[in-house]
């Protein structure tokens, strides 16, 4: 009997279609994250659903954003994002997701939010163990999935150690966030970036000096999530504490 594996291993010279005007070897991308300026308002995980076709609902999503709260005497942050109970019930029946006000009298000493998503590694952990190939990076750093070669094993989901995967019951594959990979490769800004009503999340090419990231990283003080993993992710983050992970 063939080995389904096998027979599904020339995924692993996947590579993104050609696509007119567009050669992905000129370019690498990244993404950067200021969080002294995200206020919550929860409009990128809206746009992402809305551009991506993503199940509406809280318990869904392909990019998120964790609130961290520091109380009078914390020694650790309260952490919760949309998805936790609390933040759900606050949210309207239109999908329109929002934190709860739960601390609105609470002594609150310091509190801020941390968007997340896929950190598109460099040294993609979910790449080195899907066996079928359907999880591969592109020459411009893009990390993929080939829904037609993924079998659903969830390898991928249990490696992330940034918990920026999830599995799809309906269809029976793993999903993530793509960077809007269709988007990025017309001249368009994700588009989680795009509606950022406070320019929280910047996106570009570090191939190029002069783009909104390569600025970034120049004028920040900026780090990653996760560095001792060995997984060099390219999300970089300006205005975390040490303990955001």
């Amino acid at each position: 009997m063939n080995d389904p594996l096998q027979a599904a291993s020339p995924a692993a010279e996947a590579a993104p279609p050609d696509i007119p005007g567009y050669d992905w070897r000129k370019h690498k991308w990244a993404f950067g994250v200021d969080a002294t300026r995200c206020i919550g308002c929860l409009r990128c995980v809206e746009a992402c659903k809305a551009e991506n076709g993503v199940t509406q609902d809280a318990h869904h999503f392909r990019t998120w954003v964790e609130r961290y709260v520091y109380l009078e005497g914390d020694e650790h942050a309260r952490v919760d994002s949309q998805s936790d109970p609390g933040n759900i019930a606050a949210s309207d029946s239109q999908q329109a997701f929002r934190f709860d006000n739960r601390y609105a009298s609470a002594p609150v000493e310091k509190a801020f939010f941390v968007p997340k998503l896929c950190n598109h590694c460099t040294h993609p952990a979910c790449v080195q163990v899907c066996p079928t190939g359907a999880t591969y990076q592109t020459p411009d750093g893009v990390v993929l999935i080939d829904h037609s070669y993924c079998i659903g094993c969830q390898y991928c989901v249990q490696a992330c150690p940034y918990g920026a995967r999830e599995f799809n019951h309906a269809m029976g594959v793993t999903d993530k966030c793509t960077w809007c990979y269709h988007r990025i490769t017309k001249g368009l800004q994700p588009a989680c970036v795009e509606v950022c009503p406070v320019e929280a999340r910047v996106f570009g090419d570090r191939n190029d000096p002069d783009s909104p990231i390569s600025r970034f990283i120049r004028n920040n003080r900026v780090s990653v999530l996760k560095p001792q993993t060995g997984n060099a992710p390219n999300v970089f983050y300006a205005g975390i504490d040490k303990e955001v992970s």
